[in-house]
């Protein structure tokens, strides 16, 4: 009699997990964001005293907080895998729900700052830095919306038992989209806030 381990419908040898349509958005993303730090850099490049004194009123307690947040959000997500990987689907729900409760945390943090900015009479018009920094990290703010609703649908099927442990590629794609969203900030953070 032999053993024969099943055919799962994930991670194959040689291929990224998840549904490889998600990849091909992933790169794109990348891409557009690429070219807008490509663009950033190359703006500070030609005007730093602006760019560096400007940056002195960004308030990077909140972005290193976030940092933080997003990495954790990020952690929960590769727990969700993991346990979905092993059958778990209650618990892959569990830890799905605390990545989006962090991703919430993330945009609470960032509203603040944005109604700071806004406040003060800032604006994309006020100066190029703030055109970047104010664009960059909507564009981002956007990103994380999204990603949070893809997980929210991917807890919600995981909380019905729509994944197994032989069949999970929605949460591997959820979580591929996620952790783009995370290494998106871990850029932008750096680039935006505190790189002078």
């Amino acid at each position: 009699m032999s053993t024969q381990t099943p055919t799962l419908d994930n991670h194959k040898a040689g291929t990224p997990p998840g549904d490889l349509a998600i990849w091909f958005f992933i790169f794109a993303e990348l891409l557009a964001f690429g070219i807008f730090f490509l663009a950033y850099a190359f703006a500070r490049a030609h005007n730093v005293e602006l760019f560096n004194e400007s940056q002195q009123h960004l308030n990077r307690e909140s972005g290193a907080v976030n940092t933080v947040v997003l990495i954790t959000s990020s952690y929960f997500v590769v727990r969700a895998v993991a346990a979905i990987r092993e059958g778990l689907s209650r618990q892959c729900a569990h830890w799905l729900a605390g990545a989006i409760g962090l991703g919430g945390v993330f945009l609470v943090i960032k509203l603040f700052e944005f109604h700071a900015k806004f406040s003060a009479g800032i604006s994309l018009s006020t100066n190029t830095f703030y055109m970047f920094y104010l664009s960059l990290t909507i564009f981002h703010f956007m990103h994380v919306i999204l990603g949070m609703v893809i997980l929210a649908a991917v807890m919600l099927k995981a909380r019905r038992g729509g994944y197994s442990a032989e069949h999970h590629t929605g949460v591997e794609t959820g979580a591929s989209y996620w952790h783009m969203v995370d290494l998106l900030w871990i850029i932008l953070f750096p680039l935006v806030y505190v790189i002078r």
